[in-house]
């Protein structure tokens, strides 16, 4: 047995380095992440962006269309799993952030090359896989090198305002002009390229945190199969998970659709498509701040029942508005508030309903299986909808998501700590 010295961390190793790291070095690596990941969604978005050029020219279906949504959604969940856990095992997190970075930068051109339906699909199938790691990653550099009382803010900020303002908004905005001057082809060669730079800034401008070491609270404990099965018999963990099934499944689906929708029934052109599209990147990056900002106040039930029956404004404004696309861009802007629940399912009630031992695997569940499950699916089955009864078809499909997710939150117990003592009640952490 060691010395009980050699054991012991020093104050600070705990939390990684950032008693040692400036404020300007933490807002430095927090920018660079968040910038990373806003590319990483810029090419995810790529291609729903440009389906209304791709499908002609592939003689893609519905069903397809939502398959290849579906594939990167897996893989992406798949290598959420394993990347993060092999970061944890590795300790070298910088350099597995840059090596997925290139890989799905590369992934991108291949898109661009694709000349069938398979090709593609294999194409979009790499590029999750090189994705899903990203944000795990991420999340551990900015919690061991950010400073706690700014912790949550830097971690809403590197997974959220990059994401939504480059991949939702930027994304069909930009790639939707370039494809029109060129073609979609070179759309996803420009689309690879800012990966790269990214890669570049993060090997030059980053350092690898230092590995903490692993306390006895936080070393693994028995069966993570058993853990995760006693986790989900939590009234809160369950609802949480189920919501965020429904709600990525919706995700995923509106954007793998919509673009389609707009432009072959809707009738608006690519670049008017484009812009109206863009409105909910601009309305996510928005609302994922000032949804969690209200919910700390309010309390994170309320929230999670309103948004997602808000929601259905976006789907039946698409069926019903017949004023015009700036009309339809403020329907999508208000109806997509329900954006702004995505962490707080996925990360705030799992953390605020589990001690912090139990974390690392409730977040993982919650974040894997939403994406694993809610985004391989929804797409599947609004594509076979589509080819089945027509192209409104996904759009019932996602009111009814919405509805159901409302519904289900109102089972949920709150664990907003200012709307507990406003209340003059208590919730202890399993």
């Amino acid at each position: 047995m060691s010395a009980p010295h050699t054991d012991t961390p020093r104050p600070g190793q705990l939390q990684g380095n950032w008693l040692t790291n400036s404020p300007a070095y933490q807002t430095l690596l927090v920018f660079l992440l968040a910038l990373n990941f806003g590319i990483v969604f810029f090419d995810r978005q790529a291609l729903n962006a440009l389906m209304p050029f791709v499908e002609p020219e592939l003689g893609l279906s519905q069903t397809q269309i939502g398959l290849l949504a579906s594939g990167l959604s897996f893989s992406w969940a798949i290598a959420a799993f394993f990347v993060g856990r092999l970061s944890d095992s590795l300790g070298k997190r910088k350099i597995l952030l840059v090596i997925a970075t290139v890989a799905f930068s590369l992934c991108s051109f291949l898109s661009g090359i694709a000349t069938s339906f398979l090709f593609l699909f294999a194409a979009r199938l790499l590029m999750g896989a090189a994705e899903g790691g990203v944000m795990p990653i991420s999340h551990a550099m900015v919690a061991s090198e950010v400073d706690p009382k700014r912790r949550g803010l830097a971690q809403g900020v590197a997974q959220n305002l990059g994401s939504n303002l480059l991949g939702s908004f930027l994304a069909p905005v930009v790639l939707v002009w370039f494809a029109t001057q060129y073609s979609w082809r070179e759309a996803f060669y420009l689309a690879a390229l800012p990966g790269l730079l990214s890669a570049a800034l993060i090997w030059f401008a980053l350092r690898e945190p230092a590995r903490a070491p692993v306390t006895e609270e936080a070393a693994p404990k028995g069966n993570y199969f058993a853990d995760v099965v006693s986790a989900m018999k939590v009234r809160n963990m369950g609802i949480s998970v189920v919501v965020g099934v429904l709600m990525v499944g919706h995700f995923v689906t509106t954007w793998a659709f919509m673009p389609l929708y707009l432009t072959e029934v809707k009738g608006y052109d690519p670049s008017t498509m484009s812009w109206i599209m863009g409105s909910l990147g601009i309305a996510a990056a928005i609302y994922s701040f000032t949804v969690a900002g209200i919910s700390d106040v309010i309390g994170r039930k309320p929230v999670m029942v309103a948004l997602p029956l808000l929601a259905v404004l976006g789907p039946l404004g698409a069926m019903y508005w017949e004023g015009g696309a700036f009309g339809l861009a403020v329907i999508f802007f208000v109806g997509w508030a329900v954006n702004g629940v995505f962490p707080i399912f996925m990360a705030t009630i799992p953390s605020e309903t589990f001690r912090p031992v139990h974390h690392a695997t409730v977040l993982g569940l919650a974040m894997g299986s939403c994406e694993v499950l809610g985004g391989v699916f929804g797409p599947i089955i609004g594509g076979a909808l589509n080819d089945n009864f027509g192209m409104n078809s996904f759009l019932w499909l996602l009111i009814g998501l919405s509805l159901v997710s409302g519904v289900i939150a109102m089972g949920l117990q709150e664990t907003a700590p200012a709307a507990l003592r406003r209340k003059g009640l208590t919730f202890q952490p399993v």
